[in-house]
């Protein structure tokens, strides 16, 4: 729950909206490059994303997405083609943007005074090999301070073209989040003032949180004992 929605602003009970299963996960991370050491080398799950919601979404949802639609065609932008889709799902509202609208749409977000989400609390990166042609994904958190609501944007991209606009120009405090983001997973954030590396060295090869990143290092001495690299563990399944 959120401590600072208003009277009457409560979000929706979660719906189930289906969803569209993009692959199997075998283990507990899904690794299949390195010694599964969890002891849940048995587990096989299927990974499934939330799929697209209908009207009516409930609560204040209906009403904000009705604030957000109307703005848009204001700017003379179909709504349909700057939202691929509206998901709600566990009592939360996410709007899948076309990234070359992402811009446009958080700086409605943030200006319109029906709207107000004023604070973008960060982005972080996903990669979902299964997803093809959209395998990674940058999801934003937008807060409004002035209605006491929250809302999420998601936007995707290829592997091969891994560009997603800055939103750094319309949220400042996502300068080093973009960075963060761009180390981990190679998302390229267009128009960010200093696009470079954030935590690992800038000569580093490759995004460590990809999923297809390999799990092989260097044995790590801990208390004068060898730990083997991620690769050379004993497996368990």
């Amino acid at each position: 729950t959120d401590g600072e929605e208003r009277d009457g602003d409560a979000a929706p009970a979660p719906r189930d909206t289906g969803g569209e299963v993009i692959g199997v996960r075998r283990g507990m991370f899904g690794s299949d490059n390195g010694g599964d050491t969890s002891g849940y080398g048995g587990l096989v799950r299927t990974v499934t994303l939330p799929g697209a919601s209908s009207r009516p979404y409930g609560g204040w949802f209906d009403e904000m997405a009705d604030e957000l639609e109307g703005a848009l065609e204001e700017q003379d932008l179909v709504p349909e083609h700057a939202i691929e889709r509206t998901v709600v799902d566990r009592g939360e509202i996410t709007f899948h943007i076309a990234r070359e609208h992402l811009v446009q749409v958080a700086r409605t977000l943030r200006d319109d005074p029906a709207l107000r989400f004023e604070l973008c609390t960060g982005v972080s990166g996903v990669h979902f090999l299964g997803d093809k042609g959209r395998e990674l994904h940058a999801v934003y958190h937008l807060r409004s301070l002035t209605h006491g609501r929250l809302v999420r944007l998601e936007v995707s991209a290829p592997d091969s073209d891994p560009h997603i606009p800055s939103l750094v120009a319309v949220y400042p405090t996502n300068d080093w989040h973009e960075r963060e983001t761009y180390d981990f997973f190679g998302i390229v954030f267009d128009g960010h003032p200093a696009l470079t590396r954030i935590m690992m060295p800038d000569d580093w090869q490759g995004f460590p949180q990809r999923k297809d990143y390999p799990l092989g290092g260097i044995a790590v001495e801990y208390k004068g004992a060898q730990i083997p690299a991620p690769d050379q563990r004993r497996s368990y399944s």
